[in-house]
């Protein structure tokens, strides 16, 4: 009886193993976030190359003789990811390990959580061994970004939760918002990738990938803004739903102002092109925690609909 108030209240029991679980995949979130941002500084202070081997930096696990700001940034980053495989490693093992006690879902979800690392690994090699080739290095930031989407699923999944039955829409529209600043962040990495403003800015070349970067900043703000309207015209959602969907607006505001601060600046501020990179990450974040409790609350209406019925 217990266990079945919890689940139609939105709770799911929690067993250790499962409470273990989410605490790595809340830690392994922050040092990916943390990664990006490592990525983004390494990028605009032209460290991508400083280490000019692989995976090892001047041969060495760590090369203090040739230690600089530009080294230390790409083997820092080198070592974060690093660690995160590690952490990626220990999720999938625990989650396949203690299956019997887990939702089905989690070993698959862990599993495709590390297939993302071993090939995010292999992009950062070729990055190294290609000269940062623009499409790689795209294909590096998409796929961390789909790894910490996967990981913060993976966390509000497993979260206790209390839904009030009431996000109607607003998983969907937090989806679609979601989905349109993964491409955007994509397509400011081939601005990135590329220097496309540099070039546009000086030779005239590369404008329509900097003109479609800006244009992008159209539809995923007004998807966002939608988010944060739907949120607060909705009454007895739940505050977390609420406190998310707000946040993902402020995100979106900041990140507007961030970017053309940075566009002003002609990228020669750095720490401003790296608080664009995370903070942009963050509201895609937010807006995929957003999605994921929006429908485990669909989901608890659903729920106690059938429940009336059966009755």
């Amino acid at each position: 009886m217990a266990n079945t108030v919890l689940k139609t209240a939105g709770i799911s029991s929690q067993t250790q193993p499962q409470e273990r679980i989410r605490r790595l995949v809340w830690k392994l979130s922050v040092a990916t976030l943390l990664l990006m941002a490592i990525g983004s500084a390494t990028r605009v202070m032209n460290a991508g190359l400083a280490c000019p081997d692989w995976p090892l930096c001047y041969g060495q696990l760590v090369p203090a003789n040739q230690m600089n700001l530009q080294v230390f940034l790409e083997w820092f980053h080198r070592l974060d990811a690093g660690l995160i495989g590690l952490g990626a490693i220990a999720l999938a093992g625990l989650s396949w390990w203690h299956r019997r006690d887990l939702p089905n879902w989690l070993p698959w979800a862990s599993t495709f959580a590390l297939f993302l690392v071993l090939f995010q690994g292999i992009l950062g090699g070729l990055t190294v061994t290609e000269l940062l080739r623009f499409d790689i290095v795209t294909a590096h930031l998409g796929t961390a970004l789909l790894f910490f989407c996967t990981l913060i699923a993976i966390g509000c999944s497993l979260m206790p939760y209390w839904g009030t039955g009431n996000a109607g829409r607003l998983p969907w529209v937090g989806l679609a918002a979601a989905v349109l600043i993964y491409l955007q962040s994509l397509a400011g990495g081939l601005v990135a990738s590329q220097w496309a403003l540099h070039q546009c800015l000086g030779v005239a070349q590369l404008c329509g990938v900097m003109n479609g970067h800006i244009l992008g900043v159209v539809p995923a703000t007004l998807m966002t803004l939608g988010v944060v309207a739907l949120a607060w015209r909705t009454s007895a959602l739940n505050p977390i739903l609420r406190r998310l969907a707000y946040w993902a607006g402020f995100c979106v505001v900041a990140q507007i102002g961030l970017g053309v601060a940075t566009f002003k600046v002609h990228l020669q501020v750095e720490p401003l092109t790296v608080a664009h990179q995370a903070v942009g990450a963050t509201l895609l974040g937010l807006l995929v925690a957003l999605t994921v409790l929006g429908l485990r609350d669909r989901g608890i209406r659903h729920l106690s609909q059938s429940r009336v019925l059966g009755n």
